[in-house]
C-alpha cells in the first residue's frame, strides 16, 4: 500500500482508530512528520492534538546513522551494541546528545511556547508518527509519556516495519498500523509525496487544531521515578538522565 501523502495516510489511520472517537483521548504527535498525521486523526476523532518532541541521536561522524534518541522528560535511549561496535566514546556521545538537547529545547519553545504537556495521567494517549522503522525515537517518546502514568498508551502510524511493530507490543498497550510490510526499506518509500514538513507548517497545524477543540489543561512534567518498569527488547538501554 502506497499513501498519496501524509494527509491521506492520517485519514486512513484514523479509520483504524475509530473506536476512540469522542472518547476523550489525547493525540500526541512526533514532529515534524507526525504532525500532519496527528492533525487528521485529531480532526476525525474529535480529540485534542499536542506535540511531543523527541530527537534521534546520530553517530558523531555520521549524523544520519542513529545510535539512540532523546525525548521530553529528560529521557535518553541508547543502542548499546552499536555504541560498542562503533567504539563511540562517552565524550563523543555526550557532545552529540547535547546538540540534540538544544534542538529539542528550541522545538518545545517554538511549537508549544514552552508550555507543559496536557494532563496525561489516567488518560488514553495515542502517540503518532508518519512511519515506524527502527523505532528508536518513538521508544524515547514512549518512555517520556510513561512518566505521566497514562491509563492506556497506543502507538499509531500509517506504515510500520513488521518486526519493529511486534517489538512495540511489549512497550505499549496497542500498536495500530495501516500496513506492516516485512520488506520495509525507508518510510518515504511508502508515500508518493513525502516532502519535509517545515516548522511553520507544524505551528500552523497545531494552531488550527486548537481552534476546533477545547484545550486540555496542562501540568508540569512529573519527576522521574527511580525504578520504573520497562519491558521490551534488551537492545536498547533506557536512561532517565542525559
Amino acid at each position: 500500500m502506497i499513501f498519496e501523502n501524509r494527509q491521506e495516510a492520517g485519514r486512513r489511520l484514523a479509520t483504524e482508530l475509530a473506536e476512540y472517537k469522542d472518547k476523550q483521548v489525547v493525540i500526541l504527535a512526533l514532529p515534524r512528520g507526525g504532525i500532519p498525521i496527528g492533525f487528521e486523526i485529531a480532526k476525525i476523532l474529535h480529540a485534542p492534538l499536542e506535540v511531543l518532541v523527541a530527537r534521534k541521536i546520530g553517530a558523531p561522524y555520521n549524523p544520519e546513522f542513529g545510535i539512540g534518541a532523546i525525548a521530553e522528560g529528560n529521557v535518553r535511549v541508547l543502542d548499546e551494541p552499536t555504541l560498542k561496535l562503533l567504539e563511540i566514546s562517552k565524550k563523543g556521545l555526550d557532545e552529540v546528545t547535547d546538540k540534540e538537547k538544544e534542538e529539542l529545547k528550541r522545538r518545545v519553545a517554538l511549537y508549544r511556547n514552552n508550555k507543559p504537556l496536557p494532563i496525561l495521567k489516567d488518560r488514553v494517549v495515542i502517540l503518532v508518527d508518519d512511519g515506524l522503522a527502527t523505532g528508536v525515537t518513538a521508544r524515547a517518546a514512549i518512555r517520556g509519556i510513561r512518566k505521566h502514568k497514562p491509563r492506556e498508551l497506543i502507538f499509531a502510524s500509517p506504515v510500520c516495519a513488521y518486526d519493529t511493530a511486534a517489538e512495540f507490543k511489549h512497550l505499549v498497550d496497542d500498536v495500530v498500523c495501516v500496513t506492516k510490510p516485512v520488506d520495509f526499506s525507508a518510510v518515504g518509500s511508502w508515500y508518493r509525496s513525502f516532502e519535509q514538513v517545515s516548522d511553520e507548517e507544524v505551528v500552523e497545524l497545531l494552531r488550527r487544531s486548537k481552534t476546533r477543540t477545547r484545550p486540555v489543561v496542562g501540568i508540569h512534567h512529573a519527576e522521574p521515578e527511580a525504578n520504573m518498569h520497562h519491558s521490551g527488547s534488551s537492545r536498547f538501554n533506557l536512561t532517565s538522565k542525559l
